[in-house]
């Protein structure tokens, strides 16, 4: 049985930064964003919704994806992994909209999906109109829109609230932690930008992947209705199932970290090529001195020392982490 995601509601912006997000959990924000004459629209019907999106719309095409009714609406990879089990294409949204109330109309429709786009790009005045009242508007907002999709478990590498504006949506999270038993597939080709699990949430294959019952016992699922939100924590894994024929959601990405100190995902790829084929003994030690100095399992590394004995133990000046980035251009560079 999976455990239900912590359900807020009436978060204020004052509930959301002193409770919700010091906790580093998920939590569905009921009614967050009712107010929103998108979701109103929708509520009237697909058709009111499609026509109030098409009202602010331009002539740009937009990049969407289809497949056959065969997938399911499952957005995935083909059979041998070398290319995504869906096709790229481009309309103008207004297009996109009649195309996919053509297809909710259908028994057997393709499964369309509109991923990520930008809103004030494609939306003049949406955002005006559609305020999201928790965050600040310089974190930019994103619709995703298209017919019953599902979304394989992924993570992204930052803080996320996305609010459902039409149909009703799942969503079925992991800790990072879970990771090992998520079976990620390959990191190089993905079907949309982020490595997936390759594992059929919906019906998993549990002889193939064993460990993903492990996985099924550390996640928390809930069921969204139009005017609902979630907050997903940074890097928390989550699988997203559409469930009705017309399905819009906005969503939120930001990042607090600093941005001068280089990608923690470049970090990763570094130490995959120059720690994972070390011997057992070495890589035993390397994990001890990433969990001391980078990870800090010990407290600071550099309190027993001077301030002036530091060194790279205290680098963080704008000015250490440019020697440092140089540092490091200048070994690679000598050793490649």
């Amino acid at each position: 049985m999976i455990e239900p995601i912590r359900t807020w509601r009436e978060v204020t912006p004052e509930i959301f930064v002193q409770e919700i997000r010091p906790l580093g959990q998920p939590a569905v924000m009921k009614g967050l964003v009712t107010h929103w004459p998108a979701v109103a629209n929708a509520q009237l019907s697909s058709q009111d919704f499609a026509n109030y999106l098409a009202g602010m719309s331009g002539s740009v095409p937009i990049p969407y994806a289809m497949a056959s009714p065969e997938i399911e609406g499952r957005f995935h990879y083909s059979h041998d992994l070398r290319h995504p089990n869906f096709e790229k294409a481009k309309l103008p949204l207004r297009d996109f909209l009649e195309l996919l109330l053509q297809e909710s109309g259908r028994e057997q429709p393709m499964a369309l999906a509109a991923q990520g786009l930008v809103i004030s790009e494609c939306l003049t005045g949406f955002a005006d109109e559609n305020h999201m009242p928790i965050l600040p508007p310089t974190v930019a907002a994103r619709l995703w829109i298209g017919n019953a999709a599902k979304v394989a478990t992924h993570n992204d590498p930052s803080e996320n609230i996305a609010c459902v504006v039409a149909g009703r949506r799942r969503f079925t999270v992991f800790p990072p932690e879970q990771i090992g038993n998520l079976y990620i597939g390959p990191l190089h080709l993905t079907p949309a930008g982020t490595p997936v699990s390759m594992v059929h949430l919906t019906k998993p294959d549990l002889e193939r992947y064993p460990r993903f019952a492990e996985a099924l016992n550390a996640a928390q699922s809930a069921q969204l209705e139009p005017g609902d939100a979630i907050y997903l924590p940074y890097q928390w894994f989550h699988h997203v199932e559409a469930l009705d024929p017309v399905s819009a959601l906005v969503n939120y990405w930001w990042n607090t970290a600093r941005t001068d100190l280089g990608s923690p995902w470049d970090a990763m790829l570094h130490g995959m090529m120059s720690l994972r084929g070390l011997p057992p003994e070495q890589r035993r030690a390397w994990r001890a001195a990433f969990d001391h100095y980078v990870f800090l399992e010990n407290g600071n590394p550099c309190d027993h020392l001077p301030e002036y004995a530091r060194g790279v133990l205290g680098a963080d000046t704008p000015n250490d982490i440019q020697q440092m980035r140089q540092t490091l251009i200048k070994n690679l560079t000598s050793r490649g």
